[in-house]
């Protein structure tokens, strides 16, 4: 750790002081330093590019211009692909809510056999890598023939998605005293009434941060959507990815253009996102789940 150090004055000077800390202290803050560099050299690059007329031998463009925002609306069609991706993720958000907190609360509120080995299963979606599970998964899907469609999409983006919505609602749910739905049933409420006069008011910070994280994971997801989508029902990511490595000569201001709308995009739903979630909260309770 870094200490900071008083050097003592000598006559008629003033106290000075330095910051001793170990070498290997000093290599993390070096490497930290130097991947923030890179990092806003990257996203600097792309920005500026499309801004830029041309960009060749100078260090800024010749010229600046947003012409290319308006080429790449045109040229991508990104009116229906950003309908499409907000079509999904809502439509994920608003499933993943629906099956995932009632699984939340029977997970939190019953001891059955096999809830370990239950709970397990719901995390391996997400501890896993899609691509581990995506190749069979987009199988499944075309067979059916709903590869290539937006519901093929919705369906594909839903398999992470519960479980995301169940690792966040379960330890809300387990906060709730259960004497409150004892009192509620004791009053003469059924089932529907104690959820939704009792349970919901008090679930809607978790539904809330469920919401946000399945947002950010399926705006995010390249892996399976890209597996399942067709040319109507292409994500941003999926989009932006197509326009980088397809066929034909596309300006690269205009690829840039689409990238920097996807960052911002991404940007302003990430904001958001840490006003409702805190990541090392997060970390710390999958962690301890998947050491139970």
């Amino acid at each position: 750790m870094a200490v900071i150090e008083k050097i003592p004055k000598s006559e008629g000077t003033h106290h000075h002081f330095r910051v001793v800390a170990r070498p290997s202290v000093w290599i993390v803050w070096f490497f930290v330093i130097l991947f923030f560099v890179f990092l806003l050299g990257i996203v600097g690059s792309v920005l500026v590019n499309s801004l830029g007329t041309s960009w060749f031998t100078s260090w800024l463009p010749n010229a600046f211009t947003t012409h290319w925002y308006a080429d790449a609306w045109k040229a991508f069609n990104l009116g229906q692909v950003i309908r499409v991706t907000l079509e999904v993720a809502l439509s994920v958000i608003v499933l993943s809510i629906v099956l995932g907190v009632p699984a939340s609360y029977v997970l939190a509120r019953r001891n059955f056999p096999g809830k370990a080995l239950i709970y397990g299963m719901f995390m391996l979606p997400v501890l896993m890598p899609p691509i581990t599970y995506g190749i069979q998964l987009a199988t499944f899907l075309y067979r059916i023939q709903a590869g290539g469609t937006i519901i093929g999409v919705i369906i594909a983006n839903m398999v992470p998605a519960v479980p995301f919505v169940i690792m966040t609602m379960t330890p809300f749910i387990e906060q709730i005293n259960p004497s409150i739905e004892s009192a509620a049933k004791m009053s003469g409420a059924n089932t529907g009434q104690m959820f939704t006069r009792i349970l919901t008011p008090l679930l809607v910070p978790g539904i809330l941060a469920s919401c946000v994280l399945v947002l950010v994971r399926t705006v995010g997801m390249f892996d399976l959507t890209f597996l399942v989508s067709g040319p109507t029902s292409n994500t941003l990511v999926v989009e932006l990815f197509s326009a980088m490595s397809g066929a034909g000569i596309r300006p690269q201001q205009s690829i840039d253009a689409m990238a920097v709308v996807y960052m911002l995009s991404m940007l302003i739903i990430l904001v958001i996102a840490l006003r409702f979630v805190n990541p090392t909260q997060l970390v710390a309770r999958v962690r301890d789940d998947t050491l139970d």
